[in-house]
């Protein structure tokens, strides 16, 4: 885990290769091979940038989890472009200790 040593992060940091956990969540969504064939045309393989060749693509979501491990705040959206709101945020994290 080099980015929680390398941010010296006081909390566990959760990563998900292969998108498996989030599976289980209902959090990636199958590429099929229609969809994945226009994403390789059209000059986009994200199987690079996700550093998989699954095809599986995650949908983005915050969750803001507390100290007591109860969930305080969540986002989901599968607009990578829609993000929480900070005062969403920033109540969920008053709320996370």
């Amino acid at each position: 885990m080099w980015l929680k040593s390398d941010a010296k992060a006081p909390f566990p940091v959760l990563t998900d290769m292969d998108n498996g956990y989030a599976m289980t969540l209902g959090l990636a969504i199958y590429v099929g091979d229609e969809l994945k064939d226009m994403m390789v045309s059209s000059g986009w393989d994200p199987s690079v940038s996700q550093g998989s060749d699954n095809w599986m693509l995650p949908i983005p979501a915050t969750f803001i989890v507390g100290t007591d491990g109860i969930v305080r705040g969540r986002f989901v959206d599968p607009d990578y472009r829609m993000r929480m709101a900070i005062e969403d945020l920033l109540a969920a994290l008053r709320t996370a200790t």
